[in-house]
C-alpha cells in the first residue's frame, strides 16, 4: 500500500503595467489573493496603494511596496487586484490586474 500526498498549492503570478506603475499579484485559484506588489516605473517615490475587494492599504514615500493580503475574496466574473500611485496629494494612476 502506497501513501500519496499532495504538494503545497503553488501560487500563480500575474503582472501588468500602466503608464506610471506596475502591479503584480500572487494568487491561488480565482478567489485567493496572497499578495500585491506595486512598483513605480520611474523609480521615484510616492504613496503606493493596493486594493482588492474591501482590502485597502498604503505605504508613503516608497517606489516599491509589497502588500500581504492572504485573503479569499469572492468576485464574479473576474477579480480585479489593483494598485495606485499618489504624488503631491494627487492620484497619478490606478491600475488593475484581472484574475481569470
Amino acid at each position: 500500500m502506497a501513501l500519496v500526498t499532495a504538494g503545497p498549492a503553488s501560487a500563480e503570478v500575474k503582472a501588468t503595467c500602466g503608464k506610471y506603475i506596475c502591479v503584480a499579484t500572487a494568487y491561488q485559484g480565482r478567489d485567493y489573493v496572497q499578495d500585491i506588489t506595486v512598483t513605480t516605473r520611474d523609480g521615484l517615490p510616492g504613496t503606493l496603494r493596493a486594493f482588492v475587494g474591501d482590502y485597502r492599504n498604503s505605504k508613503a514615500g516608497v517606489s516599491q511596496a509589497r502588500f500581504v493580503v492572504n485573503r479569499e475574496i469572492r468576485a464574479y466574473p473576474r477579480l480585479a487586484v489593483c494598485g495606485g500611485l499618489d504624488r503631491s496629494g494627487r492620484v497619478i494612476e490606478n491600475h488593475c490586474v484581472l484574475i481569470p
